[in-house]
């Protein structure tokens, strides 16, 4: 096992006693919570040493980025996961390789999406990105729908020809009412979550929850966890 390898091991197997240890305190079992590990900016190789240790769900936030390393580990047995903003221009891209999309915000980008999911004969999954940083019905600096954009925007993806209606997703917010109150937007996120169960009940995957507080996101009862920090290490910048 190479230096670089072997510092990867490491770092998920610290990564998974923290997922675990959160279970316990939660009382709930390790199987609920999905590990997906966030690779962007970094390399198709180390995408191949994650699988190789057994990662199964890699997300991606830039085509540009993206588009290259899917193609490049294609062979592997990964699900990929969009998780940043989404332009529709770049949606042609995305299907392509993306199994989720998890920032579905709007109702165009629906459209857009459901258009090249049939255009590719497949299925593709879908998380509504919920802004708790928004007013209700307004959209959150980082991208998503405030929370009364919720129902109506479940409704077209769940009608919605090659489209999976799989559930919610949030960030963490930096400003707004839940600015540095991470336990309590996670809560909110799972009260919201309840709701769209009780009209849409096959759509019970919650997405929240990073490096620095993912036991939060466990404890309110979060399905996946998107941690890249503490697994790869700390980012370079991009030119």
């Amino acid at each position: 096992m190479t230096d670089h390898k072997a510092q990867l091991a490491g770092n998920l197997a610290k990564v998974e006693e923290r997922i675990a240890a959160a279970c316990v305190a939660a009382g709930r079992k390790r199987e609920e919570v999905t590990l997906i590990v966030v690779t962007k900016t970094y390399p198709a190789d180390d995408v191949r040493i994650l699988s190789e240790l057994g990662v199964r769900h890699v997300a991606e936030n830039r085509d540009q980025d993206a588009a290259p390393k899917a193609a490049a580990c294609a062979d592997l047995p990964l699900s990929w996961h969009f998780v940043g903003q989404l332009q529709t221009n770049k949606v042609r891209s995305v299907v392509g390789y993306a199994d989720v999309v998890q920032s579905v915000d709007r109702a165009r980008l629906v459209t857009a999406l459901s258009k090249e999911a049939v255009r590719r004969e497949r299925e593709l999954g879908c998380l509504i990105q919920v802004a708790l940083d928004a007013e209700e019905t307004g959209r959150g600096e980082r991208g998503g729908v405030g929370t009364g954009g919720i129902e109506e925007l479940a409704g077209l993806v769940a009608e919605a020809p090659g489209l999976r209606l799989d559930g919610l997703m949030t960030v963490a917010p930096l400003s707004g009412p839940y600015a540095g109150r991470e336990p309590a937007a996670f809560e909110r996120l799972m009260d919201l979550s309840t709701d769209l169960r009780s009209a849409h009940p096959a759509a019970n995957m919650v997405s929240a929850g990073m490096s620095a507080d993912l036991e939060q996101a466990v404890a309110a009862g979060a399905t996946h966890v998107r941690v890249g920090t503490a697994v790869l290490g700390v980012r370079p910048r991009l030119g």
